[in-house]
């Protein structure tokens, strides 16, 4: 029995049902150095032979395709196990020999498109050999050891997940820093705080690490991924290193307790936190996010929309489909394209979408009826809340369901809205297996249904497999995400009768904006360095497309209080900000004010300015 048999065995029985690939659409062999081809279309519509669904097969749609039917009965039989050692690029190894021996069907497992009609696809048997020649590079090229510390900033390019892979074979720690919209000083922070011996890195973000380098003492290599063939002083060259790589090597020893992967999640205060996850809370953790929520089988695939470097990547582009044997789809461009995005499912054979509520508001803008989407069978939300008012209108549009799940940097799905259970509009779903997430006071006891209180997950006897183990280098905030028994996760809700949670706010400060979470202390931080800027707060303010906006009140400072051309000032101070940080963070929204709420100690009373937004529209 195989490692991945033997972690994966369980009541449940994965139902097999039709292979979504034909002659058409087979994964190509590539040569030793993978290429592109040009298409002239996108893609060619799925001939019968796809996974067609017949107008009595709605039902069909929407059951569970893993065998998770009875959601007490599957929580009540859930086990993972977690065995001494683990390293998930045995996974995609045994994937591997499953398609050598026919166990698993001739379908990709990743299937790559970009705006310019070049298309890619990988079967399990090229992402280990090409991992394996990227993990080589690392080794005997870029000199990393087991346990040194990589960065790695590429957007949605077929690298970025080879990258990945080839660090977990060889042992190295990867980093998420974060979006490709980092500016130098972003960089500069996380590699400071990381302590980072090598950055992987694309052409934009390698002019911005170079600003910043030098005043990088652990930084010992750079590795450049070029999509347009340069090469850079200072940068070894992927692409050449690639070619001459040996395809021979030996995934690492790791035990499952070691850190693997360190992510950047904002705060309220101070500058981003980082979460330890190991090879275990993620490789096997992440069982739960392809086999429960995404209902993922090795017959299907499954687009997530999100950007490389956030842990939603890790989510459902990586780790929950492939544990499962399922095929990743990506659409590499450069901005979202709500009817873009409906003519790819009309023509690609998606099983499972998850994308966060702002594309779901923007493409019910659309007339639905007009894209075939009768292939997509599975609809996930993540990353914000979603309005009852858009889940209602994209079922009268598709017939589809919207099924919202929610989890953090520090889990893997925590909550979900699973195929077995009823959906109740706004609701988070109930607690994923293996996750004992409850509502509780500030005496750590647990609220009877209706009461708002701190969303919690049960830590002891033991915790769930899926949590972080620390904020790194941070034993203060580590102690402080912890109470008693609980790892609080900063989030407000209440639980109903029936055991559905509902989610109500951030405890903090934290802005969720079309799927970003923002730390206002980021973006006040780059306000003050414009010279009109005094003092401001920041604090989130509805939006009907994005959930939430970033809004800057700002007291200005004396030179500029006379300024007449007020609209101008806003359009310049938004710009610094978008330069001297991710750009996705800048103020939407800027009110000048005369003074700021502030307590008696002289903190700024962020809850008023944000009560006093929201009651506008309430």
């Amino acid at each position: 029995m195989t490692l991945h048999t033997a972690i994966l065995r369980s009541p449940l029985v994965h139902r097999v049902g039709q292979i979504f690939v034909n002659s058409a659409t087979r994964p190509r062999r590539f040569s030793k150095f993978y290429h592109l081809r040009r298409l002239k279309t996108l893609l060619p519509a799925p001939q019968t032979s796809c996974c067609i669904h017949t107008t009595t097969a709605q039902q069909t749609r929407e059951a569970s395709r893993t065998g998770f039917d009875d959601y007490e009965a599957g929580r009540r039989d859930f086990h993972l196990e977690v065995p001494e050692h683990f390293n998930f690029a045995n996974v995609i190894d045994d994937w591997a020999k499953k398609e050598k021996t026919k166990e698993r069907a001739d379908n990709p497992a990743l299937w790559w498109i970009d705006d310019h009609g070049n298309q890619l696809q990988w079967n399990f048997q090229q992402l280990a050999e090409y991992s394996r020649k990227v993990a080589n590079v690392l080794q005997s090229s870029c000199g990393l050891r087991h346990g040194d510390r990589a960065v790695v900033i590429l957007p949605r390019v077929p690298e970025w997940w080879l990258v990945n892979i080839a660090c977990l074979r060889a042992g190295c720690v990867v980093l998420s820093p974060g979006t490709t919209q980092l500016m130098p000083k972003d960089i500069l922070h996380r590699l400071h705080m990381s302590g980072a011996k090598c950055i992987i890195a694309d052409d934009i973000i390698a002019e911005r690490v170079d600003q910043v380098s030098a005043q990088c003492p652990d930084l010992k290599v750079k590795l450049l991924v070029s999509e347009t063939g340069q090469t850079r002083d200072g940068w070894l060259d992927y692409r050449q290193l690639y070619r001459e790589a040996s395809q021979h090597h030996e995934v690492a020893k790791t035990l499952s307790a070691e850190p693997m992967q360190l992510f950047f999640t904002s705060g309220t205060t101070g500058a981003p936190k980082m979460a330890e996850h190991t090879h275990a809370s993620y490789g096997l953790g992440h069982i739960i996010t392809g086999r429960y929520w995404l209902d993922l089988t090795s017959n299907d695939m499954v687009w997530n929309m999100s950007d490389t470097g956030w842990a939603k990547s890790a989510y459902s582009n990586l780790f929950g489909p492939w544990v499962q044997g399922a095929c990743v789809f990506i659409h590499h461009t450069p901005k979202f394209d709500p009817v873009e995005t409906l003519k790819v499912l009309s023509r690609v054979p998606i099983s499972t979408m998850c994308t966060p509520p702002t594309a779901y508001r923007m493409m019910i803008q659309n007339d639905l009826s007009q894209y075939d989407l009768s292939r997509l069978e599975h609809v996930v939300s993540a990353g914000e809340p979603l309005n009852p008012e858009v889940m209602s209108e994209w079922k009268a549009g598709t017939g589809l369901t919207i099924r919202e799940g929610y989890g953090q940097s520090e889990t893997c799905l925590a909550c979900g809205m699973f195929r077995c259970l009823d959906v109740r509009p706004g609701s988070m779903g109930k607690p994923a297996p293996g996750y004992d997430l409850r509502v509780i006071d500030d005496k750590c006891q647990e609220l009877e249904p209706g009461k708002e209180g701190d969303l919690a997950i049960k830590v002891k006897p033991h915790p769930p497999v899926g949590l972080f183990t620390r904020y790194l280098d941070d034993p203060e905030r580590t102690a402080g995400a912890f109470r008693e028994d609980y790892y609080v996760m900063g989030d407000r809700g209440l639980r109903d009768e029936d055991g559905y949670l509902w989610f109500v706010g951030r405890a903090d400060d934290v802005i969720l904006s079309a799927g970003y979470r923002i730390g206002p202390f980021e973006v006040e931080s780059a306000l003050i360095e414009h010279p009109a800027v005094a003092e401001s707060a920041v604090v989130s303010s509805p939006d009907p497309i994005r959930g939430q906006v970033v809004k800057a009140f700002i007291i200005l400072s004396p030179s500029y209080q006379g300024v007449s051309q007020r609209e101008e000032l806003i359009k310049d101070i938004q710009e610094h900000v978008k330069k001297t940080t991710a750009p996705y963070k800048y103020p939407r929204q800027i009110e000048f004010v005369d003074e700021l709420p502030k307590t008696v100690s002289g903190k700024i009373r962020r809850v008023e300015l944000r009560t006093k937004e929201w009651d506008k529209t309430s």
